[in-house]
């Protein structure tokens, strides 16, 4: 093939969002053949603002069954995205996934079972990872600039949502409908970094997450989580909707230094002796080591979702690596499947959680969900996925 035919599954805020790039030339060896969505007001707004040669259909399935396509891109709400996944995988096709992977870890699970058996190139969304910023914070903690890694700390509260933003979608922000809050709709891109950066999840997780604090919803609006590492590093996320304005400040501190990314900007901090070392010989009682400290220059762009698509075509033409394997999206459905059990429990857990008993837990918040009523609204939201966020 000359060109990866794509489909796109979903032509909401995101979907809209993927069918311009498409439309624009962006994707140098992808072209958009296909869309889908529930809603004949969507699928309408998509053909006269975004017009192309290709074919509408009025479902996800409907278009994995019948399009002239390669791969989709599933950009649709988060139960339906392991389902949409799993028929395209038996279908012979490559799959885009947006964030999150699914809702909870058993039907992620299922998910990339299926994934591993097929023959198509499954990838998330996960746009954060082309960002110079974070690949530099990686390949500084891999390769053993900072040492050990002692803690970890990110503060990510420059989400600010309105109540209006709540009331764009009748699934945004209710169990039934999305299947939590800030946690699986703004975070999963910072889950997704901090293990990945780390090199490794954390191994028990304490969080408070307080349910509808400030707007009028179902999910979690606020978080604080505790962490613990199995080499023995803490560390802490704190993310929310409703501070303004808001931080974003991600923080690690290792036994050789500390890395420092805000504003963006990566500072390193090089200590000019081991740590645990000094604070267990020297011979003063405040003193402490000396350092360094250095602004990290960054090279290259930061393509966000044009550089995910523009990969995934690439490799399934077989012109470069994959960069991100689909199968990764379990591990930040991990994490905030964690928090959230955390919560509703009011205890420490444990990981990996338990599947089925998470699933159960997480019915029975579904089973008090209450239908909302309001219209779907395509909205802006070109602002929620800025260089850093």
């Amino acid at each position: 093939m000359d060109k990866v035919k794509f489909g796109i599954i979903g032509v909401g805020n995101m979907g809209f969002t993927h069918l311009g790039f498409f439309q624009s030339g962006q994707v140098k060896n992808g072209v958009c053949t296909a869309i889908a969505d529930t809603s004949a007001q969507k699928l309408t707004a998509a053909k006269n603002n975004i017009p192309g040669d290709y074919a509408v259909y009025s479902s996800g399935e409907e278009l994995i069954d019948r399009a002239d396509i390669d791969a989709v891109i599933i950009a649709v709400p988060h139960y339906l995205h392991p389902p949409l996944a799993i028929r395209a995988f038996r279908r012979g096709l490559h799959v885009i996934c947006e964030k999150p992977a699914g809702v909870y870890t058993k039907q992620v699970k299922e998910m990339n079972a299926v994934a591993k058996q097929s023959k198509g190139l499954f990838t998330m969304m996960y746009n954060q990872r082309t960002n110079p910023l974070y690949k530099k914070m990686h390949d500084l903690v891999k390769n053993g600039e900072i040492g050990q890694i002692r803690r970890v700390n990110w503060i990510i509260t420059n989400w600010f949502r309105t109540q209006y933003y709540y009331d764009s979608g009748s699934w945004r922000a209710t169990w039934k409908g999305e299947g939590g809050g800030v946690l699986l709709n703004q975070c999963p891109h910072q889950l997704d970094l901090l293990q990945w950066i780390c090199g490794m999840m954390p191994a028990k997780v304490r969080a408070f997450c307080h349910f509808g604090k400030w707007h009028n919803i179902e999910t979690e609006d606020d978080v604080t989580a505790y962490l613990e590492f199995p080499n023995g590093a803490t560390g802490s996320f704190v993310t929310t909707t409703a501070d303004a304005p808001g931080t974003n400040r991600f923080e690690i501190c290792g036994s050789r230094g500390r890395l420092v990314c805000e504003k963006d900007e990566l500072l390193i901090e090089r200590l000019d002796t081991d740590l645990q070392d000094y604070l267990m010989h020297a011979k003063s009682a405040f003193g402490e080591p000396s350092h360094t400290t250095e602004i990290v220059s960054q090279s290259g762009d930061n393509p966000q979702h044009v550089g995910i698509l523009n990969n995934f075509a690439n490799a399934v033409l077989g012109l470069e690596p994959l960069y991100v394997d689909g199968q990764e999206g379990l591990k930040c459905v991990e994490l905030m499947d964690a928090m959230l059990l955390s919560s509703w429990e009011d205890r420490s857990v444990t990981l990996p959680i338990d599947d089925d008993y998470y699933y159960e837990r997480l019915q029975e918040h579904i089973a008090a969900s209450k239908e909302k009523g309001t219209a779907d609204l395509l909205i802006d939201n070109t602002m929620s996925f800025g260089g850093t966020k």
